[in-house]
């Protein structure tokens, strides 16, 4: 579903911790499983969504949540971001820290689960959430966590791909009430927020690479005023 500091922040060019993961087990295995069986999941670009909607935000300090292999994290690192990329599989991190070394850009990769990573509170300009596979728990941890991270002043920009909140389970398989989807964090806002977009829109896709056939986006924008 992705296009997806405890456990260590190296620059991108110095190793991973090999043992230093923060989070579930089974989650790090499911999602190792699936890059494994991959040379590549992703198309390799950065995301339509993300692209749009940062092109007008001065950069600084940027959270990737669920980095994936790195096609985001690299994308602002080059457009003068400081990036913070999380992501629960090593497989995925080690291969985004290949394609940021390639490129000759620094990036801090956190091989956490968002829920279990001990994230600077309220320190990210813009905290960025990519489809991400966000389990959901009667806390709402995971939305907390992602309205936490973010700066006064700064942007949440949380993406998801049309229609797949509203899915029946799949016998054996993905449920969707299982899932963190915008409209549960926009539940949990308050007068410190204000909601720049929530919509439905066309998705501007990469081509190639896992989820490609979906097309059109929910995008929701916020912004922390205080």
């Amino acid at each position: 579903m992705t296009d997806d500091i405890a456990a260590g922040s190296p620059a991108s060019d110095a190793p991973l911790p090999l043992d230093g993961y923060v989070g579930d087990p089974a989650v790090r295995a499911e999602w190792d499983h699936l890059y494994a069986d991959r040379q590549q999941v992703w198309s390799g670009r950065p995301n339509g969504a993300l692209v749009a909607e940062a092109a007008g935000l001065t950069p600084g300090r940027v959270l990737d949540v669920g980095c994936g292999e790195g096609a985001d994290a690299v994308w602002l690192a080059r457009g003068g971001w400081d990036v913070t990329a999380l992501e629960v599989s090593g497989v995925a991190l080690e291969r985004a820290a290949g394609h940021a070394r390639n490129a000759a850009v620094s990036v801090r990769w956190v091989h956490a689960a968002l829920t279990e990573a001990a994230l600077p509170p309220a320190s990210f300009d813009l905290v960025s959430a990519q489809y991400p596979a966000l389990l959901r728990t009667p806390d709402a941890a995971a939305e907390r966590a992602l309205l936490a991270a973010v700066a006064p002043g700064g942007v949440l920009l949380l993406v998801h791909h049309a229609g797949m909140d509203t899915q029946q389970a799949e016998e054996g398989g993905f449920d969707p009430a299982d899932y963190v989807w915008p409209s549960m964090v926009v539940d949990l806002l308050d007068d410190d927020w204000e909601v720049e977009v929530d919509e439905q829109r066309p998705r501007v896709a990469p081509d190639g690479g896992a989820g490609a056939h979906h097309t059109d986006d929910l995008v929701l924008r916020v912004r922390r005023l205080r």
